[in-house]
């Protein structure tokens, strides 16, 4: 999750408010490529989860972290983040590590990006007996044994989330995922990877499905991460319905986005706690605790942070369906989707792919997919031969980029990981499950053993 939004003068109106997300608008020259993804760090003779204080622990990791140049992002006395040119690490709310990318030309120069990352963590985090994992959901460890980042909107959201969903704490403090920020041209370019992503993305869903373990013990999904936002908060999660309709655009996205109950309004170094009620009754200063406090545009940027659905609009468009995953399957999230938005060939082909699905169809395969992946049926097919279309509409998609690296490398190679789940119709949670009855004995700790970063 983000740190505070920065910059933005006061809000005259609700024009400000499209006019912000319009001018998110470039032209293809100008597209860039934006990886975040997190994971969870661990006592490496414990396997428990992080503390924030002590050692190994996440403040530990944070200052060990600024050798390589990361200027730090304080909160009060805490130290909550890391940043470096258009980069940043932050904490989610149970200490899961993030590392939000900086926006890049070339997935090969993001991919690079991530592995001096990780280099980076691994390093630090290996000189004070710590590991980091990456997957959808925390195997082990209970909400109990979960600690509680230093950051003042976490403990708004953690009052406010049982309200409003069964599962939103589980989502705050134990879950990790992998994301790609991209680019639109227009507003109906926008629309068209909105509604190709939002439809496609339970099919990204499922080849990235890698959470199948709760409390040490299989939890009956394939991807409990993505069931969880099935009643996390449907206010400001899900598919989007509306984004299929006719008059889709900036504004559309705008009111829905105005009635989408805030979480709070940071002023000072203070987050003040207005959950539940609406940005349309900030800007009309209706709430009473912060009545004094003028709209800004920052306040905007801030709410669009906390809005949850499968695909983002800010001033990009956030892909936000994938588990987090093995170290070579980060690369393969941003390269399923640029070859697909960043190509108009892809993009008309997997807009062919989806066009006569209904809401009935999105709906269901929404909900089908954390249990049964590839398996899911949709339209008389499986979303095994979905997921090869899509991937083949992308490798197209990519191989016209013809973005190569300083060995002539070329950028379709970042697909294999998921070419190899799809071929073999067997997604990382199932070949978890299949070591869990086997080989390990349901000793879920060999786990962390095998596949740690």
């Amino acid at each position: 999750m983000s740190i505070p939004q920065a910059g933005g003068g006061p809000i005259g109106s609700r024009d400000d408010l499209v006019a912000y997300l319009a001018d998110g608008s470039k032209p293809r020259e100008a597209w860039r490529i934006g990886t975040e993804h997190e994971k969870f760090g661990y006592d490496l003779k414990t396997l428990k989860p992080l503390p924030y204080e002590g050692r190994p622990g996440i403040k530990a990791m944070l200052e060990g972290l600024k050798r390589f140049g990361w200027e730090p992002v304080m909160e009060g006395p805490y130290i909550i983040g890391l940043k470096q040119g258009g980069a940043a690490i932050s904490l989610e709310p149970g200490g899961q590590f993030e590392l939000s990318g900086a926006p890049l030309r070339s997935l090969h120069e993001t991919c690079a990006e991530v592995n001096t990352h990780l280099d980076q963590v691994k390093e630090v985090a290996g000189e004070m007996g710590a590991g980091f994992l990456g997957m959808g959901f925390a195997p082990m460890q209970t909400l109990a044994e979960t600690p509680v980042m230093p950051k003042g909107r976490y403990g708004i959201m953690r009052n406010y989330m049982p309200k409003v969903g069964s599962m939103g704490l589980e989502m705050m403090f134990r879950t990790c995922t992998i994301q790609v920020n991209l680019d639109f041209a227009s507003e109906a370019d926008m629309v068209k990877k909105m509604r190709v992503g939002l439809a496609l993305q339970p099919v990204a869903t499922a080849m990235f499905a890698a959470s199948p373990f709760r409390e040490g013990k299989p939890n009956g999904f394939l991807s409990y991460r993505s069931h969880i936002w099935t009643d996390t908060d449907n206010a400001r999660s899900g598919m989007l319905p509306f984004a299929f309709e006719d008059g889709m655009g900036f504004e559309r996205y705008v009111d829905y986005a105005l009635d989408v109950p805030m979480y709070f309004v940071y002023r000072d170094g203070v987050y003040h706690d207005v959950a539940g009620r609406s940005f349309r009754d900030f800007m009309a200063r209706k709430i009473e605790a912060v009545k004094q406090f003028e709209p800004t545009m920052a306040d905007w940027a801030d709410h669009l942070t906390t809005i949850f659905p499968e695909v983002r609009l800010k001033k990009f468009l956030e892909m936000r369906g994938a588990d987090g995953g093995l170290w070579r399957r980060l690369c393969a999230l941003p390269a399923l989707w640029v070859g697909i938005y960043y190509d108009q060939v892809a993009l008309d082909a997997a807009w062919d792919l989806v066009k006569d699905w209904t809401d009935e169809d999105r709906w269901a395969l929404r909900h089908a997919v954390p249990k049964l992946a590839l398996r899911t049926p949709i339209r008389g097919r499986s979303v095994r031969d979905y997921a090869h279309e899509m991937l083949e509409i992308s490798q197209s998609g990519l191989r016209r980029r013809a973005q190569t690296d300083s060995v002539g490398g070329t950028e379709e190679g970042f697909l294999q990981p998921l070419q190899q789940i799809v071929r073999d119709g067997r997604t990382r949670a199932e070949e978890l499950l299949s070591k869990y009855h086997g080989e390990w004995n349901r000793d879920l700790s060999r786990l962390y053993a095998e596949f740690s970063y």
